[in-house]
């Protein structure tokens, strides 16, 4: 960019999108320039200079310090955007239809590691978007199709101070501490329960995580404990046939008085469960899933049918010399508990 002011990056394989993209930040520009072009000729030298040409009615005040300068430059995948991270004042946007990517599990990966503002561009009937894409770190949510005006107000909703120049901003990017999203504290701060986020990473059914929250946790546990070398155990429970909604919820009770806070407990389809236990070898989670067995029997828990819930438990535990990425963590697990069904109930251990 010639003068090194800022660049909105946009993850896409969508030219449409891309087309889109360029046509609002050009019209951005435009509008920019012209403002900035009355708010000279009201507030230069003809009518006094910095009496009038400064803050108070020049500058900021006719929006000609807002948003000029501005490139869109397309990357299309998230190796080419890490190799050369944007610099503060740059926008990332990230297609919510990007093939062959959790969005938001690239969003997560990215905050902390940019100080640019990510925004996801969804489409409008998703109403989820905007609690999980705030969840996992982004500014807001861009709606389909990108105009100058849903641009300029995604911008304008989450103002940074103009950045320096690009030259200067690469070099300070590495002694800066990485930023926490300040909407995200903010939320955290007051307490208030976002209702569409629980609504949409919660089952309603046993108010335990849903399937699509832990195939996301499943990635970010796994890598966390390959990073900092920790144990990390897989456990698959579940039982034979079908069993009504206050049997579910007294089981999704069970689950949770034998868990810890860390812990992370999610319904995996319609009769089992998946459990992450972070800094759990194999013994550990054997010792927790034997004691929800227990448990679940004592209560005289039963299916549809009226039948004893019969328990069953798969176990998979990494560090292990076969599993080298998370597809096998959930592969031996699941491995295991079809072995444990097969057998009548009880607990398998993969070693």
């Amino acid at each position: 960019m010639g003068d090194g002011l800022r660049t909105i990056w946009i993850v896409t394989t969508d030219e449409i999108l891309l087309a889109q993209t360029r046509t609002a930040a050009t019209r951005l520009e435009e509008d920019d320039q012209g403002r900035s072009a009355a708010g000279d000729t009201i507030g230069g030298d003809a009518l006094g200079g910095d009496a009038f040409g400064g803050d108070a009615f020049g500058g900021d005040a006719l929006g000609g310090d807002a948003l000029e300068g501005w490139e869109v430059r397309e990357v299309d995948s998230i190796e080419q955007l890490t190799k050369q991270p944007p610099v503060a004042g740059d926008v990332i946007l990230l297609d919510k239809w990007l093939r062959g990517e959790n969005v938001y599990e690239v969003c997560r990966g990215l905050t902390g590691r940019t100080q640019s503002r990510i925004f996801i561009i969804a489409e409008h009937e998703n109403e989820a978007a905007l609690s999980i894409a705030s969840f996992c770190g982004a500014g807001g949510i861009i709606h389909r199709p990108v105009t100058p005006s849903n641009l300029r107000d995604a911008l304008d909703a989450s103002p940074v101070p103009r950045p320096a120049w690009r030259e200067d901003a690469r070099a300070r990017e590495a002694e800066r501490e990485p930023a926490f999203p300040e909407k995200l504290l903010v939320e955290i701060a007051t307490g208030r329960p976002d209702v569409s986020l629980v609504n949409a990473l919660v089952d309603p059914q046993t108010s335990l995580f849903n399937f699509a929250f832990l195939n996301f946790k499943l990635d970010e546990e796994f890598k966390r404990a390959k990073r900092f070398g920790d144990s990390l155990s897989c456990v698959m429970l579940g039982f034979e046939g079908q069993a009504d909604d206050d049997v579910l919820r007294e089981l999704a009770g069970i689950i949770l008085e034998g868990s810890r806070d860390t812990d992370v407990l999610g319904r995996f389809d319609e009769s089992s469960f998946l459990f992450l236990l972070p800094r759990t070898a194999a013994d550990g989670a054997g010792i927790m899933a034997r004691r929800v067995g227990e448990r679940a029997q004592e209560r005289g828990l039963t299916d549809l049918v009226g039948d004893s819930l019969v328990i069953s438990v798969g176990i998979s535990c990494c560090p292990h010399p076969d599993i080298r990425e998370r597809e096998d963590l959930y592969r031996s697990a699941r491995e295991a508990f079809v072995e444990a069904r097969a057998a009548g109930g009880g607990v398998i251990a993969c070693t």
